[in-house]
């Protein structure tokens, strides 16, 4: 079969590998629509992981085998979590399918990393082996177009648990969102914020495009001229995706006293963070990667009901057939679709 492989860093070629082998609990699934992850282009720009290795990990696809111990049907259309998991260690049973005791790798069991991600193949491709089918592939709702579908397993679901959490917990909760280094999942907290009851919704972001649409889809929006300030106005929840030491210390510090702050952002390299204030004020720090699995049928029921539309942040669609030549070009969501 064919597969998108990152053969060199900004390189991007298909080749012919192996196919892949269907295990008693798997399936064999043929990707719809694949969509890019806010960090899939500087993963294969600057050759973040060492390659070279099949690429994507958004998708949703068809089933066209299962091995035998499989209930799930071929033909059947899911949601593929991004994330490999087994469902029956004892993570998994707590809930934590991001920590799956069965399945680990050096940056989490996934699809498209690679050797870091355990291995496990790459979406872009004819056909992706996905382990303990059952536990892990969810069945799609049929009201949602393949391309709206694909941008769910990975950078919505990282957006919700930024937001949804918070403001069930704090019905109406305001929402303050740091953006810029992860463009779609900024846009998409802003609007899962909307959707689930935000009574005032930031957005900070040097982005003028970005800026205009988070305006478009109803938050307040300040743009960002310069390096990030010690602090903006304190809100409840925070949403850190600066992916900068600054960024991160005035996400904190803009935290209301007993607030939460995710931080899904990645800093490569050290953060001095004001402990003593975070002590004082009491304020909830998470950081950690999406979980996929978990979450996903909740952002799934949330875009089926209509009060969630992934597609109102910029998408770009391309023909599968181009993924080499469009995987690194500029877009805020790009989509590939068959």
């Amino acid at each position: 079969m064919r597969a998108l492989v990152l053969s060199a860093p900004g390189r991007l070629v298909w080749e012919e590998v192996p196919d892949p082998e269907v295990a008693p609990h798997g399936a064999l699934v043929r990707p719809l629509a694949v969509a890019r992850c806010d960090l899939d282009a500087p993963m294969a720009a600057l050759g973040l992981f060492p390659g070279p290795f099949p690429v994507g990990h958004e998708l949703v696809a068809e089933v066209v085998e299962v091995g035998g111990d499989v209930a799930l049907r071929p033909g059947s259309r899911v949601s593929v979590p991004f994330q490999v998991s087994c469902g029956d260690c004892g993570p998994c049973r707590a809930g934590r399918t991001v920590a799956c005791g069965t399945y680990r790798a050096p940056a989490g069991a996934a699809y498209g990393f690679g050797a870091r991600g355990g291995g496990h193949g790459g979406a872009v491709a004819d056909l992706l082996a996905v382990p303990h089918a059952d536990h892990a592939l969810v069945v799609a709702p049929p009201g949602l177009s393949d391309v709206a579908l694909a941008t769910l397993p990975d950078n919505a679901v990282d957006a919700w648990r930024t937001v949804g959490p918070q403001l069930r917990e704090r019905p109406g909760a305001e929402v303050l969102v740091l953006a810029g280094a992860v463009p779609s999942i900024g846009l998409y907290a802003v609007a899962l914020a909307r959707a689930l009851g935000s009574r005032r919704v930031r957005y900070v972001d040097r982005d003028e495009q970005r800026c205009a649409v988070a305006a478009g889809l109803g938050a307040e929006v300040t743009r960002l001229d310069g390096d990030w300030p010690r602090r903006y106005d304190r809100a409840e929840v925070v949403v850190d995706g600066t992916a900068d030491a600054a960024g991160v210390a005035c996400a904190v510090r803009s935290t209301e006293d007993g607030g939460l702050l995710t931080v899904v952002g990645i800093v490569f390299g050290e953060a001095s963070l004001p402990l003593l204030e975070m002590y004082t004020r009491g304020i909830t720090v998470h950081l950690s990667r999406a979980d996929s699995r978990r979450n996903l049928p909740e952002v799934l029921a949330l875009a089926a009901s209509g009060a969630f539309d992934p597609l109102a942040v910029p998408t770009t669609t391309a023909p599968f057939e181009d993924a080499a030549e469009v995987w690194l070009e500029p877009a805020t969501k790009l989509v590939l679709s068959r």
